[in-house]
């Protein structure tokens, strides 16, 4: 496949400095984003940014939608206008988030230890704040570190990242540049266990070089998933900080004294 663009150079740089099995840079922050969300997290994958907010487990609003042996998930995609170059407002029945929600949906139903909480339901909201490559991967990292943040009991996390073939090099976390031009797999697995929870391509891929991308994708999503273990540790931390602070008297303040 003969590409428009240099992909990669002779030095073996892609366009954006990176070398082939290099991530883009991760950036993480679980402090609180919706208004009365039960957990939230915001994440960067390069220039890639995913919001997600989780609310419940509650009661569910329509009782057509209540299971009695276990909670439902619900999830809604929405992408701002403005997170791509193509400024095109997509509704909620737009085939490409209804396809996107599908899939989120089908990846953490067994993830997620709904059994814990018959009748009731699980509200996952993401935000597309901006595009460029690697839309399922954020998508399913933020989640999952959302759904950690709100304290929802999970049997492993989930951690994608998508890949691609130039020529005959494996590329790992393609930028938006790259996904319109090369053929990609969006993979995501869960490190515990080593489970595979998606496998998701939306271009062909020759079978002599899946098995090679599959198994980098692999690879790769255990980094991913010791970036994301970190960002609860310190989190976690904060929040036990912030809870022994509370009744403290000031430094220097002697308790005794005040009564």
């Amino acid at each position: 496949m003969s590409s428009r663009i240099e992909i990669l150079n002779a030095g073996g740089y892609r366009s954006d400095g990176r070398r082939q099995y290099e991530l883009r840079t991760i950036s993480i922050d679980l402090s609180p984003q919706g208004s009365g969300a039960d957990g939230s997290a915001s994440l960067m994958h390069g220039l890639t940014q995913v919001n997600v907010c989780v609310f419940g487990p509650r009661e569910a609003k329509m009782r057509s939608q209540t299971y009695h042996d276990r909670a439902n998930v619900n999830i809604e995609v929405a992408i701002a206008a403005f997170s791509a170059s193509e400024r095109r407002k997509r509704g909620r029945g737009d085939k490409r988030i209804l396809e996107l929600s599908q899939t989120l949906k089908s990846t953490f139903e067994p993830v997620i230890q709904t059994t814990l909480y018959p009748r009731s339901q699980i509200d996952i909201y993401i935000q597309v704040l901006q595009q460029d490559g690697g839309l399922l991967q954020a998508c399913i990292n933020a989640t999952t570190l959302a759904l950690a943040n709100a304290g929802i009991p999970l049997y492993d996390f989930v951690c994608a990242v998508t890949g691609g073939v130039h020529s005959t090099s494996p590329l790992l976390d393609l930028t938006l540049l790259e996904e319109n031009d090369l053929p990609n797999v969006t993979v995501a697995v869960m490190p515990r266990s080593g489970k595979v929870t998606v496998v998701s391509m939306e271009t062909r891929l020759h079978v002599d070089r899946f098995e090679e991308i599959f198994r980098l994708a692999g690879e790769a999503s255990k980094v991913i998933h010791v970036e994301m273990k970190k960002a609860v540790r310190d989190r976690t931390e904060q929040l036990v900080a912030s809870m022994q602070s509370v009744g403290r008297p000031p430094t220097g303040v002697d308790v005794g004294d005040e009564y």
